[in-house]
């Protein structure tokens, strides 16, 4: 699944920047919080995508 894909990458991305502004890095701080902004997003699509998915299974029954 795409989406999932995609929220697998951010996850990657946001490691380096959360560890950075774990050591006091302000502009990395901030470039977590967007990235984990772009997660939430990202996991709410992988759950409407899996919605979609049952929904499709449960009407061709």
């Amino acid at each position: 699944m795409e989406s999932f894909e995609r929220l697998k990458k951010l996850i990657t991305e946001a490691d380096d920047d959360i560890k950075k502004a774990e050591g006091g890095n302000k502009a990395a701080g901030t470039r977590a919080r967007q990235t984990m902004q772009d997660i939430k997003n990202a996991a709410q699509e992988v759950r409407e995508k899996i919605l979609e998915l049952r929904n499709a299974g449960q009407s061709s029954q």
